[in-house]
């Protein structure tokens, strides 16, 4: 294998790779990525054998071939090289030499056989969806996923399709039992929605996290298939397929209260700042914070005996009965943080019912965060 490629196309195409690359040792080898260099391409596979990526770019072949390097090694090395093109050769021993001007680099390899068969997909029923909205409701939903590795149906996010009448929609769902999101947004005119199965997938947060990367990037829609237990996400030449999460998904709806008594209006950048500010001499585990709702006030305090104690009133649209509450202060600034809308909505009902937190006039996202014990 000899080729010349521009660094900006090799940085490019290592750069996506970073996160992919499994860094915990259990298969040592998946710390490479493998190169194969073919008819003007070089093609870069990287996977932990739950998310993998394929991409290429344009270079200037010389000798065709394949290796296996280290992902990090080589883009710490190519990061740091002047701009233009860049000389790879293997070597025979499996050492991939990397050459620029008078820089001279020789990094350990290994040979193509010992790389883990990659995975592939036969679909061609590939849906667009739009980039900008997709790469919103990861947002929305992926601070909610669970971290529990034994409540592994917890750990990604619920994709599934809404039908209500002639309308339908997609939502994504996530929760860790003390908190979710949930955030709906109609289908794209034109989209097969029986490409989309029925019973809803659950993506993994590793997998969300490496889409969200894809979208961020993509200035077009993105398209998106489903064939037995993976996902495949496709943006001109990137290929992601993510291993999705086998299980059933809990009931949710059981989760978001219907009936609350109390509403309040409030605007979000005071909140936020006020939360932010309180919750710095809260209890640094529990995050805990009280909030104490009265007509056109809500006081947020904080009190840790070993720090101190905080307390910050601030102007809401509230006409009901008084009511004080607990919250971990931690998920109520996710939340917030997760949308930019200028005033939300805050429904509460009593002391351990759970709070609903939505942007004014976004109803199709909905927050519920469970009560602390004042």
């Amino acid at each position: 294998m000899k080729l010349e490629i521009e660094k900006k196309d090799l940085v490019s195409l290592l750069s996506k790779t970073q996160n992919v690359v499994e860094k915990r040792n259990s298969m040592p080898v998946l710390v490479n990525v493998l190169f194969e260099a073919k008819k003007n391409k070089l093609k870069v596979f990287a996977t932990d054998l739950e998310v993998s990526l394929t991409d290429e770019a344009p270079a200037n072949i010389k000798e065709e071939g394949t290796l296996a390097i280290s992902a990090r090694n080589l883009f710490d090395i190519v990061k740091e090289l002047n701009e233009g093109p860049i000389l790879l050769t293997k070597k025979k021993n499996n050492w991939l030499e990397i050459k620029q001007h008078k820089s001279v680099f020789n990094l350990v390899g290994l040979s193509a056989e010992e790389y883990p068969v990659f995975p592939t997909f036969k679909t061609t029923d590939f849906i667009k969806i739009n980039s900008k909205t997709f790469a919103e409701m990861i947002e929305r939903t992926i601070y909610s996923v669970s971290n529990d590795e034994t409540r592994y149906h917890l750990n990604g996010v619920f994709f599934e399709k809404k039908k209500d009448n002639s309308k339908i929609s997609f939502r994504m769902v996530a929760t860790d039992g003390h908190r979710l999101s949930l955030v709906e947004r109609p289908l794209e005119k034109g989209v097969e929605e029986s490409l989309i199965p029925a019973a809803g997938v659950i993506i993994p947060r590793k997998g969300l996290n490496e889409i969200k990367k894809i979208l961020d990037t993509s200035m077009e829609d993105v398209e998106m298939a489903f064939e037995g237990s993976q996902l495949i996400i496709k943006s001109g030449s990137t290929v992601l397929m993510v291993r999705l999460i086998e299980g059933k998904y809990p009931n949710y709806q059981q989760l978001i209260p219907q009936q609350m008594k109390k509403h309040a209006s409030i605007n979000r950048e005071t909140f936020l700042g006020s939360i932010r500010r309180v919750s710095l001499l809260s209890n640094h585990k529990s995050k805990g914070i009280t909030f104490n709702l009265t007509k056109g006030k809500l006081e947020i305090s904080s009190n840790n005996p070993e720090l101190g104690d905080a307390k910050e009133e601030i102007d809401v649209d509230y006409s009901g009965e008084d009511l004080k509450i607990g919250f971990n202060a931690k998920y109520i600034m996710d939340i917030l943080n997760s949308f930019e809308d200028s005033s939300l909505e805050l429904a509460l009902d009593s002391q351990l019912s759970p709070g609903l937190i939505r942007p004014e006039n976004d109803k199709s996202y909905t927050c519920v965060v469970m009560p602390m014990r004042i």
